[in-house]
């Protein structure tokens, strides 16, 4: 029971930590992903808590424990292959990128194709992307999926990282919409941070103001 108490407060502080505030409203909010994310992470665990009571499994990812679908280690590569293969066939002339790292698949997307400067309002152009990035990610779900926003160097890094986390927030969103679970999203902004291509402060580089989608098996614990 004190497992619980201690999960419940830490996702009541971790969800006041991630309130942020609409650019053009300024009313306070936080995203439908954020919110499933811990909500989901924190049911998981939490079952975990009260099922492995004596030490047993209690590293088990709490995703399964929430109900999502985990991967054996031996259908890994044939399942990321699988998806990939398919991101690839709708993804072909849509301005995405498609990487293979390791069992990973990262989405590259140009933040002039996803928003209008200094918004965090998906246009309806990304939304066909994202749509056709939904439906695969409905299909194959034994996988995390982390969207990580970054910028350039212009405007103050806090200003930065605030407009990262809200456009990685508002790409989560369109997905949790279109049927992802949103226990399996986490989106996150860099900011600055993490720039492609390192220029001084203040500089417009267009291929620094991006967001990356990157799709992670869920692998069961052997």
């Amino acid at each position: 029971m004190k497992k619980l108490i201690v999960l419940l407060s830490a996702a009541a502080l971790f969800l006041g930590g991630c309130v942020t505030r609409d650019a053009y409203t300024d009313q306070e909010k936080t995203s439908n992903a954020t919110k499933g994310a811990v909500v989901g992470a924190i049911a998981g665990a939490a079952l975990g808590a009260l099922t492995h009571t004596n030490g047993k499994g209690a590293g088990k990812n709490a995703l399964i424990g929430a109900g999502i679908g985990a991967l054996a280690g031996s259908l890994v590569g044939n399942y990321m292959d699988d998806q990939e293969r398919e991101l690839r066939n709708r993804l072909r002339a849509r301005g995405v990128s498609v990487t293979r790292v390791g069992d990973d698949i990262v989405l590259n997307m140009q933040n002039d194709i996803l928003f209008e400067t200094n918004s965090d309002h998906v246009s309806y152009r990304a939304k066909d992307v994202l749509f056709a990035v939904g439906d695969v990610l409905r299909h194959f779900d034994k996988t995390l999926v982390n969207v990580n926003g970054y910028t350039d160097t212009t405007g103050s890094p806090q200003y930065n990282l605030d407009l990262s986390q809200r456009r990685a927030e508002a790409v989560a969103d369109v997905l949790v919409d279109e049927g992802v679970d949103s226990r399996r999203i986490s989106p996150k902004g860099f900011g600055e941070t993490r720039l492609r291509v390192p220029t001084a402060d203040n500089v417009n580089e267009p291929r620094n103001r991006r967001v990356e989608i990157r799709i992670v098996p869920n692998r069961a614990e052997s």
